[in-house]
């Protein structure tokens, strides 16, 4: 290739614009390049042009792709052939912009004529811009039928080639019969085999006009939005988490008291699926959300057992204790770096195989980083303005970066909104408050916007007459918990419903609370009168409770009735729990205390357990946990970003690199022994040049492992350490002796 070399163009831009380079192309400086020779090649890789060519748009690929069809990966094309490959859409200023990116990426260099690494032609296929080989001759398009001319205008919209039998031999003009053997004996059609032709540039670029490359799209789509108060985004976006938090903690306690099992083939079968989204009374959808959600902040993990099953963590104890707006948190952050798509759940694969929740099929390792590229073009708009149309957005990020979320892009932005919707990241189409801070401070400075959004914690309820209550918003914390005990939730949202029954008295009554207790609760909470129906049924519930005492012998039961003692003995059920009577008042059961009182209990009567003081004990299960799993240290979806100091601190490197290979060099000593003259003669080599004042080329390995060479006047060479002064550098060095391969003496003549 004629003109200046990638190597020979690096070299001559400043420290900024390099900086900006590795910053836009982090896998260009690791491991840190030795110089800028090293830097070039890497930039010309073909994986890293295909990584870099994903944060290309749309208009700025098809300049690079323009490129390539001119040939700037074999000769440098001028900007003005360049302007008129692209047609007269494309106007100077967005076209020199699109070059400037080009440039800023090393994607492209030179300033009128342009070039690109030879690989880049990789990039586009292997028909770039839908257009076939060049031949160099120019073709007469007079007097072809409708048929022909129907063909060579389908093969010039590209792919410039077609299957096809008439392929097989060429026959003269007049023997030809279809419009595919005429256009062959005419040589207006390539012969590629026996069953492929080919269409050749020249004529595609005739046919396709004033637009040789097609028409482009130079400006990127304008979404419809609709710009709503932002405190009306918060509010919806509030409402839906705490509906989020809830079910997560309904899915805590069903797995606690019954953990799913654990498939032969790992994750949760669909059995299971479908009692969770039963239990928790969402659909599947949903249900799978949540599964990979309380699986994925780590509140439940496979126990790994025998026979393993999902159980909550030891976490979840922490985060049940937490606040509304902290479990949010917490959960909203781990959607946001879940290497996993739950939307394929229910879903099938290429051999029509059903994915299911939890299993290695639906992860994908890129999926954190285009969650967030869709949340973060929702967050670049100004607060407030909301996208209604997934299909709207899709187009956008399309032409942003066409080459980014593969086969699924739009379904993978669909996807995110109404997951993002779900966990309260969005509302109405639009970013919350707490949403935007998530991704910009993490989940700590989230849970505190989301608090602020929040309506203030009310300290009453609504009592009603049908044995009702009614939370008209978000409950105190010990409220909240004191309603769950005596109540059951019939319907959630802004506001709550319970619905209390003679079970969640009962329960409520199991747990220690007396009847007077629950009649204090209502009568101190409820801003409406209670109902003499609420106050019967406490009391005869209250009444019935705790008239059987049991305890442990493997259990007993006692009571100072003895007609109930009878009664119990003459129940069937008594046979089962093995019972027996030890005393008047007395009955005792090898069973455990917990299997009696549920077998009593199913048959109608009301036991109560106490404990060695006569109390009565809460014998309810705390459910089952699990350690949490070690999370191993998952790789990063792209190179990490460096810090600003360490970018320029490489780019120094490679300038110092540069330099100590341009230095002209003596007497060269290479270790180890059986390669050059030994250590030991390296060693003598830097004691003298130390004493003399005399520069070295010293070759070395980095702590990276990559061979790096600088230029020092050495200071001291001794104690497993050289130490010297490099001048290029500006600044005293230190080189562990093992590291050093070679050592030369700089000829100070040059």
């Amino acid at each position: 290739m004629s003109g200046t070399t990638l190597a020979d163009w690096l070299r001559a831009q400043d420290d900024d614009a390099l900086v900006a380079l590795l910053r836009a192309r982090p896998d260009l400086a690791t491991p840190p390049p030795a110089d800028m020779s090293v830097l070039a090649t890497r930039v010309g890789t073909r994986a890293s042009i295909a990584r870099a060519c994903e944060d290309l748009d749309t208009f700025t690929l098809a300049v690079l792709e323009g490129l390539v069809v001119q040939g700037a990966d074999a000769e440098p094309v001028a900007l003005a052939t360049l302007a008129g490959l692209l047609g007269p859409d494309v106007k100077p200023k967005p076209l020199r912009q699109a070059v400037a990116r080009l440039r800023s990426l090393a994607l492209a260099w030179g300033d009128d004529e342009l070039s690109v690494p030879p690989v880049t032609r990789e990039a586009f296929g292997s028909f770039p811009g839908g257009l076939g080989r060049g031949t160099g001759q120019t073709y007469d398009l007079s007097g072809l039928s409708e048929g022909e001319e129907r063909v060579l205008r389908k093969l010039a919209a590209g792919p410039p080639i077609g299957d096809t039998k008439d392929a097989s031999r060429v026959v003269p003009l007049e023997k030809a019969e279809t419009p595919v053997q005429r256009l062959l004996a005419r040589g207006l059609l390539l012969r590629r085999d026996p069953g492929t032709v080919e269409l050749p540039r020249e004529i595609a670029f005739d046919l396709r006009g004033a637009r040789p490359l097609g028409p482009i799209q130079v400006t990127e789509p304008r979404p419809k939005t609709t710009v709503l108060q932002q405190s009306s985004i918060d509010a919806t976006g509030g409402g839906e988490a705490l509906e989020l938090v809830r079910h997560v903690e309904n899915l805590i306690a069903s797995w606690s008291a019954e953990p799913p099992p654990v498939l032969r083939t790992g994750g949760l079968g669909v059995r299971e699926l479908r009692k969770a989204a039963k239990d928790l009374n969402v659909d599947e959808q949903r249900a799978a959300l949540l599964i990979e959600l309380v699986v994925g902040a780590d509140l439940a993990a496979n126990t790994e057992a025998a026979e393993p099953e999902w159980v909550p963590t030891t976490k979840a104890d922490v985060w049940l204790a937490a606040t509304a707006e902290v479990r949010w948190a917490t959960v909203a952050h781990a959607w946001l770096e879940l290497p996993r798509l739950p939307a394929l759940v229910g879903r099938r694969d290429e051999k029509d195989r059903l994915f299911t929740p939890l299993t290695d099929e639906i992860r994908r390792v890129q999926a954190p980083r285009d969650r967030r590229w869709v949340l973060e073009t929702l967050a670049a708009f100004p607060k407030g303005t909301t996208i209604t149309n997934p299909a709207d957005l899709a187009a956008l990020l399309g032409w942003r970066a066409p080459r980014r979320g593969g086969r699924q892009r739009d379904e993978l932005v669909r996807w995110t909104v109404e997951e993002g919707t779900a966990v309260g990241v969005l509302a109405l189409g639009g970013i919350t408050s707490a949403g935007r801070v998530l991704l910009d401070e993490g989940p700590g400075h989230a849970a505190k916007t989301l608090g602020e959004a929040l309506p203030a914690l009310l300290d009453h309820v609504l009592v009603q007459a049908d044995l009702t209550v009614v939370a008209p918003g978000r409950l105190e914390p010990d409220l909240a918990d004191e309603m769950a005990l005596v109540a059951d939730v019939e319907s959630a949202g802004s506001a709550t419903v319970y619905r209390i029954g003679e079970a969640t008295v009962r329960r409520a009554l199991d747990s220690g609370r007396t009847a007077d207790d629950l009649h204090e609760l209502f009568k101190t909470r409820s801003r409406t009168p209670v109902p003499q129906s609420l106050t019967y049924l406490i009391d005869d519930a209250a009444r019935r409770h705790g008239r059987l005492r049991g305890g442990a012998a493997g259990s007993f039961l006692r009571c100072d009735d003895q007609v109930l003692v009878s009664e119990v003995l003459a129940h069937p059920e008594a046979t089962r729990l093995e019972l027996r009577r030890i005393a008047p008042t007395v009955l005792v059961s090898p069973l455990p205390l917990a299997d009696v009182l549920d077998g009593l209990r199913s048959a109608g009567f009301s036991p109560a357990a106490e404990g060695p003081d006569g109390q009565v004990l809460d014998l309810r299960p705390g459910g089952r946990r699990t350690t949490p799993r070690q999370r191993s240290a998952r790789k990063p979806a792209s190179p990490a970003v460096l810090a600003e100091e360490r970018l320029g601190e490489f780019v120094r490197l490679v300038r110092a690199g540069d330099r100590a290979a341009a230095t002209p060099r003596g007497e060269r000593i290479a270790v180890p022994g059986h390669l050059g003259a030994g250590p030991s003669a390296t060693l003598s080599l830097l004691q003298q040049a130390a004493r003399a004042r005399r520069r070295v080329l010293v070759g070395f390995v980095d702590s990276h492992g990559t061979a790096a060479q600088r230029v020092i006047e050495p200071h001291v060479v001794g104690g497993g350490v050289l130490e010297g002064y490099d001048h290029s550098y500006g600044e005293v060095l230190r080189f562990p002796l093992h590291r050093v391969t070679s050592a030369a003496l700089v000829d100070d003549e040059a």
